[in-house]
């Protein structure tokens, strides 16, 4: 429900967030509306996605990428300003398997994918997802790629990917480290932690976008995006923060 100002105006605010950000700024948006009175609304997918709509004109005043090639993309088509650029975020790979899966990550690290019970693999699609390209790259970092490629199944984007596993679609999947430790998930399942240096970085930026139509709202979430409050939900999340000057 968006919250009007005496002047009639609707005082909201219009995110579009790469789907790792789910269960995170679920929580963030309802803080940032308690103390604030802005509405935020949340549009969550893939980043590639999210850019090609913002690349159509879907009405977002805000970009919160899984990477930080899609905001520099839009900033060089005019759709935002480099001055609005932030890195936010660093994003973490984990392989996850359900609670009860037999597999075993402490013994065999990534080398669990070769277990014969693994038919399905999920990742997010490498198109359009930037945790896709990490998985792919974990991969053929570990030289398993060319082994267990057939068994691939792309979720559209990382949420997918997660749901794929969930349902028993896949037995594995590459997700984010934050769906793991999403309060709905926890319980549910197991993971492995993806090591740093097997995927280039998933350093996370967002944008003001320069037809944003709520530009004051936005400008004041990224401000408690850059919070003390918001910087404890992230880490909760399994976020590693950028270096705070």
């Amino acid at each position: 429900m968006a919250v009007s100002t005496a002047a009639g105006q609707e005082k909201v605010v219009n995110v579009a967030a790469a789907a790792d950000l789910s269960a995170a700024f679920k929580e963030i948006g309802a803080n940032f509306e308690k103390q604030n009175g802005i509405e935020v609304k949340l549009s969550f997918g893939a980043s590639g996605a999210l850019t090609q709509q913002i690349e159509n004109g879907a009405p977002f005043d805000l970009f919160f990428s899984a990477d930080m090639g899609y905001p520099q993309k839009l900033i060089s088509e005019g759709h935002a300003s480099s001055s609005t650029l932030y890195r936010y975020a660093v994003g973490k790979l984990v392989l996850w398997a359900p609670a009860n899966s037999p597999l075993n990550f402490e013994r065999d690290g990534i080398n669990t994918i070769l277990d014969p019970a693994v038919q399905k693999i999920a990742i997010a699609n490498p198109e359009h997802a930037p945790y896709g390209r990490a998985a792919v790259a974990a991969l053929k970092h570990s030289g398993l790629y060319e082994k267990v490629s057939p068994r691939l199944v792309m979720g559209e984007n990382i949420s997918q990917a997660a749901q794929f596993v969930e349902s028993g679609n896949a037995q594995v999947g590459f997700v984010a480290l934050a769906h793991a430790m999403a309060p709905e998930m926890m319980g549910k399942g197991k993971y492995w932690l993806v090591p740093a240096d097997a995927y280039p970085a998933l350093d996370q930026g967002v944008i003001v976008l320069s037809n944003a139509t709520h530009g004051k709202e936005a400008a004041e979430f990224v401000e408690f995006i850059k919070s003390k409050e918001v910087a404890a939900i992230l880490q909760r999340y399994g976020f590693t923060l950028p270096e705070t000057k």
